[in-house]
């Protein structure tokens, strides 16, 4: 018998990467100045993967080796149970250990992570350290917003990519944090945030790619709705609010700027919308409101949701058409939702059907607030327009076609009001991700009970309540604006081990 070579065998001796650099870690009591390192670290580690894909791109280089850099991390360590106040909704780790995050895009993060970074230096009275995880940044992420890399250039190079840098890994780009089904062991630092680097930069990128427009410009307090009249009126509504002076700009699909004091924007309007295109009226700090047109289904609210989380937005709401199902109710009329029926079925593996969503009062009060606001209702003339109550939000549209013996069933058990495709599943992710969450909907049809509309009874519908419903959500919005932060974000959404960062 020869002896035989295993076609797989490994190389005898691998060849180590090829590193930036090591830049030592260093401990921070000014959360400022550890934000600037972080920058540092992320811009120079991201520059070097470019640079060194150029290279190699313009050398053609069949023999060449294997390049990584990695992303920066922030860690802490908490000795005692002295500084530890579970009082605070966020701010503080829930016990003593060592915890770690990795961190991407900080520039973009900066507000965010030194509000962070300042609060547990202050609640723990310890430095943070700033330093170079052990974990590589992909190649496709290190390039900025808007780069264009050539195909053919690819195409070209003697070895697959892959053999030469990192690329995106699934295996470290999960919700298992947030999911509370993340496992560590005995030596390994706990979670510091609700996300890691990479699946921030996953989600990153696929904002730009479903909604056209970047990043950077999405506000903290954002609407959803599923119709396109809803769209149409934020564009004229925020365009008069620019000129006022009361926002800063307005920016829509193509990252096309309309500024302040400007009567055109700055660049031409995309030639063709993406699958949930993003408006964004813009004020200091994103802390204007971003609207994004889903379009219909759980499907779709559930993509959008997962990726606008890695934001840490302060509050987003569900505005759209429902089908009413109580006698009651008229066309027009709105639903404040305080309980879902969720057979939307999207987040049953992340979030189990029995985890109850509960209302968050201080959404409640703003979006009731708003209503009698805009409306100029009160009291029990309020009732006439509004009824609070169960909304079910279901995965099949045409439900109606199937017997509807069981599905009316399990809506008069629930005591549902109305019905949608979408609003429990946005409530449920932002229970999932802490994300403070609320929905108000307006009555379009009354399937159950023969009410449907007629072509001309749509159009006149649309033109009478699309615009109050969109005045009542930006205005809810803005009282929330209007709140402390550690009232918004509050512990009702956070478990007993919850990550310091909110």
């Amino acid at each position: 018998m020869t002896n035989s070579v295993p076609l797989s065998a490994p190389p005898a001796h691998p060849v180590e990467p090829a590193l930036p650099t090591p830049w030592p870690t260093e401990s921070f009591r000014d959360a400022t100045a550890a934000v600037a390192r972080l920058i540092a670290i992320y811009e120079r580690n991201t520059s070097w993967l470019v640079a060194s894909f150029k290279d190699i791109v313009a050398a053609q280089a069949a023999e060449a080796g294997r390049v990584r850099a990695c992303y920066p991390f922030i860690r802490i360590r908490v000795d005692t149970y002295d500084s530890v106040d579970s009082r605070l909704s966020y701010g503080h780790v829930a016990e003593p250990g060592v915890y770690q995050a990795t961190v991407t895009q900080p520039a973009l993060f900066e507000e965010y992570l030194t509000e962070q970074i300042k609060l547990l230096i202050q609640n723990h009275g310890v430095a943070i350290d700033v330093g170079e995880s052990d974990v590589p940044i992909a190649l496709h992420f290190a390039f900025p917003d808007g780069t264009y890399v050539e195909g053919e250039q690819i195409e070209a190079l003697k070895r697959p990519l892959r053999d030469m840098f990192d690329v995106p890994d699934l295996a470290i780009t999960d919700d298992a944090i947030v999911n509370g089904t993340w496992f560590g062991n005995d030596t390994s630092p706990r979670p510091l945030a609700p996300f890691t680097a990479p699946r921030i930069d996953y989600s990153l990128h696929r904002l730009q790619h479903y909604t056209a427009t970047a990043p950077t410009h999405f506000q903290n307090y954002v609407l959803f709705t599923n119709y396109q009249f809803y769209v149409d009126e934020f564009c004229e509504r925020a365009r008069a609010l620019v000129g006022s002076g009361e926002y800063d700009a307005l920016v829509e699909p193509g990252n096309r700027i309309t500024r302040h004091g400007e009567s055109e924007p700055n660049r031409v309007a995309v030639g063709r919308l993406p699958q949930m295109p993003a408006y964004h009226l813009v004020r200091p700090n994103n802390s204007g409101v971003t609207l994004v047109n889903i379009g219909v289904g759980p499907s779709n609210a559930k993509t959008i949701t997962d990726h606008i989380a890695v934001l840490r937005p302060h509050a987003w709401l569900m505005l759209g058409h429902c089908a009413g199902l109580s006698t009651s109710q008229r066309l027009g009329d709105y639903v404040l939702a305080h309980g879902y029926v969720r057979d939307d079925h999207v987040l049953d593996a992340d979030l189990p059907t029995w985890v109850p969503v509960p209302p968050l009062a201080e959404v409640q009060v703003a979006l009731e607030q708003a209503v009698e606001q805009v409306a100029g209702l009160s009291g029990w003339e309020l009732k006439r327009i509004m009824r609070t109550g169960t909304v079910a939000t279901i995965d099949n549209r045409n439900w109606e076609l199937r017997e509807q013996l069981e599905p009316v069933q399990r809506f008069a058990q629930s005591r549902a009001i109305a019905l949608d495709m979408e609003s429990a599943t946005i409530a449920a992710n932002g229970f999932r991700f802490r994300v403070p969450y609320g929905t108000l909907l307006c009555v379009s049809d009354k399937p159950l009970h023969g009410e449907l509309k007629l072509p001309g009874m749509a159009s006149a519908f649309y033109r009478r309540q699309v615009g109050q419903h969109l005045d009542i959500g930006i205005r809810a919005l803005e009282l929330l604006r209007e709140m402390p932060p550690e009232r918004l974000h509050s512990r009702k959404l956070r478990n007993f081990m919850e990550t310091a960062f909110q």
